[in-house]
């Protein structure tokens, strides 16, 4: 089992900053740090040297004062290949899209030693990919699976560097293991209540890769033809992906697809043997809260009982109540917190110099992507996620037809992801839950 003792962050963005100083912070551990070969790492690793591998987190609220602080990084490998020596723990903390690519440049012999790897913020099935991917490897290794990472964390100053700020910390986060009972899970619960957070274990790991609100929210909210024209079209005025429409993308129609996504996700839970999630018990009581005054706890509660247009109300108004922070303090004018007030960011050149897709809805169309795979292996009906699907690829196709001209990244491209799925097909059969 993994004693923590020789960890390695896989991914430099912020979160592996705040993470590397999570696993230090009161404790004798040594913490290497890899990244892929490019523009953005290069960065990163040149301010980590200029600063004789010191790494720093700043919190933005007092009550996260935990979670700041200053250490050392003891190593770190510039490109996955580069990577060597004994590590009991690998920590993967890149986008769940390159779970395989990144793993398939770790060398086998170093693999062949680790004896845990934990996947900070998978998607549905990603813990049944890495184990599939481990087995011919080390089938001892125990995967994972938290259901999201902790928190929001940026750059300092806004570019890669050694310097990160988190700017909120979550209350709670779900836990799955391939191990009972796991030594490595309680290590982490009792690390994460160190910094205030509860960790609620997860009878699997893909029960715990369901806790993320994002499966159920980002694809209604991005794969619809406002959305998709705000980030391919470049409309001047700017758009917000949590208001109404015409600010924003939320009308009635857009409440009745995610409903019909949710109902289609949890057909396919059901089919796996795990437990349903009532979504808008899930988006009140482990995201945002409301006003008692906005939704009873009869609603909440009873959620999965209403027919379907009382449902679709319910999220209508949930939406609705958080257009403003309805815990903020009022200004002198009577002003709160301007809540929903997200820009749907544009089509951008990266810094590969390569036009590039917006991380939402980028990571959604693989998370979706991946579900629909999942279903269709099940023999579970999804005609709301097929034609979430049919509406982000035609947009792409699109836009690459209109961009012809212009170095563009491969998330223009439509991809099957077909590599990925009979991996996390091909281990469905044997979750334990």
């Amino acid at each position: 089992m993994s004693d923590f003792k020789r960890i390695l962050l896989v991914g430099t963005g912020p979160a592996s900053v705040q993470l590397a100083l999570n696993m230090k912070k009161n404790r004798n551990c040594y913490i290497g740090m890899a990244g892929r070969r490019s523009v953005r790492s290069e960065d990163f690793f040149s301010s980590l040297i200029e600063n004789d591998h010191l790494i720093r987190v700043s919190v933005q609220n007092e009550k996260h004062r935990s979670m700041e602080g200053e250490t050392s990084v003891d190593q770190v490998f510039y490109g996955y290949e580069t990577i060597q020596g004994k590590w009991d723990t690998i920590i993967l903390a890149v986008t769940t899209d390159a779970y395989v690519e990144v793993m398939k440049k770790i060398a086998n012999k170093v693999l062949q030693q680790v004896s845990c790897i934990v996947l900070i913020s998978p998607t549905f099935g990603s813990n049944s990919l890495i184990r599939n991917y481990m087995k011919p490897i080390n089938s001892n290794t125990e995967i994972i699976s938290f259901s999201t990472y902790l928190g929001d964390t940026r750059w300092m100053h806004g570019s890669p560097a050694h310097h990160v700020l988190t700017t909120a910390v979550k209350k709670k986060v779900s836990i799955g293991t391939t191990h009972f009972p796991s030594k490595s899970v309680d290590f982490l619960r009792e690390r994460y209540e160190q910094f205030g957070l509860s960790l609620e274990v997860m009878n699997s790991p893909i029960e715990a890769e369901t806790r993320n609100s994002s499966l159920y929210v980002h694809p209604a909210l991005f794969m619809n033809d406002f959305s998709l024209n705000a980030i391919f079209d470049g409309a001047e005025a700017k758009k917000y992906v949590y208001k109404l429409y015409p600010e924003g993308p939320i009308t009635q129609y857009l409440m009745r697809d995610m409903l019909a996504q949710w109902k289609e996700l949890m057909n396919v839970l059901k089919k796996l043997d795990i437990k349903s999630i009532n979504l808008l018990q899930f988006m009140v009581d482990d995201n945002y809260p409301i006003r008692k005054e906005s939704l009873s706890r009869h609603d909440i509660e009873n959620f999965e009982q209403f027919d379907k247009i009382h449902q679709e109300y319910l999220l209508y108004i949930r939406y609705t109540s958080l257009l403003i922070d309805p815990f903020s303090e009022p200004d002198p004018n009577g002003r709160y917190f301007d809540f929903s007030a997200v820009p749907i960011r544009k089509i951008f050149v990266n810094r590969e110099g390569e036009l590039d897709i917006p991380r939402m809805p980028k990571e959604d169309y693989y998370r979706l992507k991946i579900i629909q795979g999942i279903a269709k292996h099940l023999k579970s009906d999804c005609p709301t996620i097929d034609k979430l699907i049919r509406a982000y690829e035609s947009k792409i196709n699109e836009a690459a037809k209109s961009h012809k001209n212009e170095k563009l990244s491969n998330a223009f491209a439509v991809q099957s992801f077909e590599e990925d799925l009979n991996m996390i097909c091909s281990e469905l059969g044997r979750i334990n839950v």
